[in-house]
């Protein structure tokens, strides 16, 4: 009864407050409820009609995704990589790895990115490629660079489309990315995200390790079974190598890495060209504890750039004339970061390739023109 009154009131106040609202007879209470049902069906119509349009522009935008994923997932391959007894002790349970990869095409022929990781203890045979018409194939041959953990497979399959490779040095962010991938085994899943940071390099991957790292940091949800998988854009175009997830339970907590495209690349080429991945050095050692106070010191406004705090002999630095204190701030048109991106700079840099080195010396600044040389070749301190 309480709950009625109360319920009589507030309606009671509800209408004497309306200024707008009609004065009714009784004798004409039959029609006033008819009106009032118009109206309210009248109001119901329209914010379903708004609503209807709401989700048409959300759909139309939806349908983005949906391109891509069409484009793209015939691209995609699910991969389990049989361990190979005598080259590894699998650990019980860890006889198989599984990932995934995605095809491309390069001068003609077709290949399989993905990481080293997924595949390093496997024989060919050992190899399964499950393809996304369902077919199994093996690789013919494969090349693998354990310094950034990329390897690529040779395939010689008919009536498959590669996929469309992007430029990740255009990658800002917040720009919107999909992951594609077989994780925990369940193949072509998608998520999508956004780039959440760029140039990671101080990571802690496996038991190898990474040594040359400039990872892209996305949300775009990555678990285990994604690695070697594509990172794209809204083109549709592969901009990174899905690697890596920063977890404390061994799934997803929103955080996960991938190997620039362009990065990747530059490693895949020279591993089918050559067979193997020939660095650029140039012969200077940083000081990696570079920070606010030092920067300071020098007139710097903030710590950027990487300093040099020795030279090798007779390196390409040494014939230049850089000398202990410089402070590299641009290497071949890029600002330079600090001193782990200047390394994986140059480590990516054609062999023999002069290029232009800016740099503050005694707070001045200079410009060099350096030849990098074959790390190979060259003496290391």
């Amino acid at each position: 009864m309480r709950s009625a009154a109360r319920l009589g009131a507030w309606a009671a106040a509800v209408c004497f407050l309306c200024p707008v609202a009609p004065l009714v007879l009784a004798d004409d209470l039959t029609s006033a409820g008819s009106i009032t049902s118009t109206a309210t069906l009248t109001g119901r119509e329209q914010l379903y009609a708004d609503l209807a349009a709401d989700v048409a522009e959300l759909e139309q935008r939806g349908s983005i995704l949906k391109r891509v994923v069409k484009l793209v997932t015939p691209a995609v391959v699910h991969i389990e990589a049989k361990r190979d007894t005598e080259a590894s002790r699998p650990a019980r349970g860890e006889a198989e790895e599984a990932g995934s990869g995605v095809i491309i095409e390069r001068r003609g022929k077709l290949y399989v990115l993905t990481n080293r990781h997924v595949i390093k203890y496997s024989t060919l045979t050992g190899i399964n490629i499950k393809l996304s018409d369902g077919r199994v194939v093996h690789p013919q041959k494969t090349w693998a660079d354990p310094a950034t953990d990329v390897a690529i497979m040779a395939i010689n399959t008919e009536g498959l489309l590669p996929a469309r490779l992007g430029d990740s040095s255009k990658l800002e962010i917040g720009d919107f990315v999909l992951a594609v991938g077989s994780p925990f085994g369940l193949s072509h899943s998608v998520t999508y995200g956004i780039i959440s940071a760029k140039g990671r390099r101080d990571l802690r991957l496996g038991d190898d390790g990474v040594q040359y790292q400039d990872f892209l940091q996305t949300d775009a949800a990555i678990n285990p079974g994604n690695s070697g998988g594509p990172l794209l854009n809204l083109r549709g175009e592969v901009i990174g190598l899905n690697t890596a997830i920063a977890s404390t339970s061994g799934a997803n907590e929103g955080i996960g890495f991938a190997i620039p495209a362009n990065m990747v690349m530059v490693i895949a080429d020279q591993l089918i060209e050559r067979g193997m991945v020939v660095r650029a050095f140039l012969g200077v050692k940083l000081d990696s504890s570079f920070g606010p106070t030092e920067a300071a010191q020098l007139g710097m406004a903030r710590p950027e750039g990487a300093r040099v705090s020795g030279i090798t002999r007779n390196s390409p630095a040494e014939m230049a004339r850089i000398f202990v204190g410089d402070v590299i701030l641009e290497y071949d048109g890029a600002r330079i970061e600090d001193d782990m991106h200047l390394i994986n700079l140059v480590s990516l840099t054609p062999v023999n390739k002069e290029v232009v080195v800016r740099l503050l010396r005694q707070g001045q600044p200079i410009s060099l023109r350096v030849r990098v040389a074959n790390r190979a070749q060259m003496p290391v301190d």
